[in-house]
């Protein structure tokens, strides 16, 4: 399953390895689509491939630690 993502990275997380974090610990395959990184705030387009089961964790992973995830081209997330 593909999931298409919009992460924006508060400024305390932008320098740390999230994105690679989540995808050892849940076995999900991140494709960077789009990305701009300022010294204040990181903003991302992500499409993830895994189990479904798999990305809802993932997401939920990435919002515990203070990334606002928004769907991107029309996709859900929970």
């Amino acid at each position: 399953m593909k999931r298409r993502i919009k992460l924006t990275f508060p400024q305390d997380l932008i320098k740390e390895p999230v994105i690679f974090t989540m995808a050892k610990k849940f076995d999900i395959m991140p494709n960077i689509r789009r990305a701009r990184v300022t010294e204040t705030v990181g903003e991302m387009i992500l499409e993830l491939e895994g189990e479904e089961e798999n990305l809802n964790m993932g997401v939920k992973f990435l919002k515990e630690r203070g990334i606002v995830v928004e769907p991107a081209e029309g996709d859900i997330v929970e």
